[in-house]
């Protein structure tokens, strides 16, 4: 059943109020083709007067077949122990005082799940029931966020269970044995103890980034950032750690503009993107920063940051999964994470990051930031 547009939408303030209040899809002008939810409508009698395409969807029956029909035959629901729901809920003839069912999930043939919540119009409050309303929803979405968070779980449990039982080994080991180890074995012990703890840090701040990327409270506290030195702090650590330095090459691009972004989270992405050039790439990993258009509307100017590397890249089949949670590309170790947190960063900042193959062949990352400058430099 289509519900026409109303040609009545004069003193719209009011209407639109009432109409919101009762539900009237056309008072609002609204087609139920259009609502994103499934939406079956009963009437006194039980039959079927609206039955909209989303419902057809999630229940896979056509909206032709389900008009006119009694509701337990369009919508044969079960709850999860095999009970037939509406035999449980009787809306017609059940107390006189409910206005409806909670949100929960219900079964239809085949046992595909769905969730269902119904509300019971009367024209008084201890009235007869004059319509029935169903919204349905597909599980699909909850049953891929649940999916996500029982891999997150699985894999921070991995992830810390390594570092955890060292920690403790060596610890319990000195405790126990303390008078019987030479300095140097002593030093030794404490130094894994302590990059072990580094480890579960770093694991513990990758779990509250992603929560506030997904929460949306990721903070970005700017300020005036230089880009090339950042990059060029980077470089020097690599180096001193043992990275020959003609491994990497430093193209910056003049002028740049002004960029104003969170320093912290900056060096946080560039980390990220060295090092999976570094770890999982070849030959020189280069890295040019220059200006280029802004991502966001509104502003001219942005800058762009390009590391890449001559690897054997990324997969063209894989480049859509880069920057999900868990990605860990061909060779396996940490928690896949990284490029999911460096994106959650860098939209953070009103920014964009995209990946390709590289002139070299390897892997090549670029995120481009809006200069972003407060409103009293303008």
């Amino acid at each position: 059943m289509r519900v026409g547009r109303s040609s009545t939408l004069g003193a719209r303030d009011v209407r639109a109020t009432s109409a919101a209040r009762h539900g009237d899809l056309a008072e609002l002008g609204i087609d139920p083709d259009d609502l994103p939810d499934g939406l079956v409508v009963a009437d006194d009698t039980g039959r079927v007067i609206c039955f909209n395409a989303a419902a057809a969807r999630i229940t896979a029956t056509p909206a032709a077949e389900a008009l006119g029909r009694p509701l337990e035959w369009a919508l044969p629901l079960e709850d999860l122990e095999g009970r037939r729901w509406w035999q449980l809920t009787d809306p017609y003839g059940g107390l006189a005082i409910r206005v409806g069912q909670p949100e929960r999930n219900l079964l239809l043939p085949g046992a595909r799940e769905i969730l269902v919540s119904a509300r019971y119009i009367r024209t008084k409050p201890t009235g007869p029931v004059r319509r029935v309303v169903v919204s349905l929803r597909d599980t699909e979405a909850r049953r891929r966020t649940e999916r996500s968070h029982a891999e997150l779980i699985a894999t921070v449990a991995h992830e810390l269970r390594s570092p955890l039982t060292s920690v403790k080994g060596f610890t319990a080991t000195l405790l126990a044995k303390w008078e019987r180890f030479t300095d140097d074995q002593k030093k030794l012990m404490l130094e894994t103890v302590d990059a072990d703890a580094n480890r579960v840090t770093r694991l513990i701040a990758e779990l509250l980034d992603i929560s506030r990327i997904d929460s949306g409270r990721l903070e970005v506290r700017r300020q005036p950032v230089d880009i090339g030195a950042a990059v060029g702090r980077h470089i020097q650590a690599y180096v001193a750690a043992g990275q020959p330095a003609d491994r990497f090459l430093l193209r910056i691009g003049q002028p740049l503009p002004d960029l104003w972004a969170d320093p912290d989270k900056i060096d946080q992405v560039l980390s990220n993107l060295l090092e999976n050039a570094v770890r999982h790439g070849e030959g020189t990993v280069t890295i040019d920063v220059t200006a280029s258009a802004s991502p966001r509307e509104g502003e001219d100017t942005g800058t762009s940051v390009t590391v890449s590397d001559e690897g054997t890249g990324i997969p063209e089949e894989s480049m859509n999964r880069v920057f999900t949670r868990f990605w860990r590309g061909s060779k396996r170790g940490g928690t896949g994470l990284g490029l999911y947190i460096v994106k959650g960063i860098v939209e953070a900042h009103g920014g964009a990051i995209t990946v390709g193959r590289a002139p070299g062949g390897g892997a090549e990352f670029r995120f481009t930031l809006p200069v972003a400058a407060p409103a009293y430099l303008a």
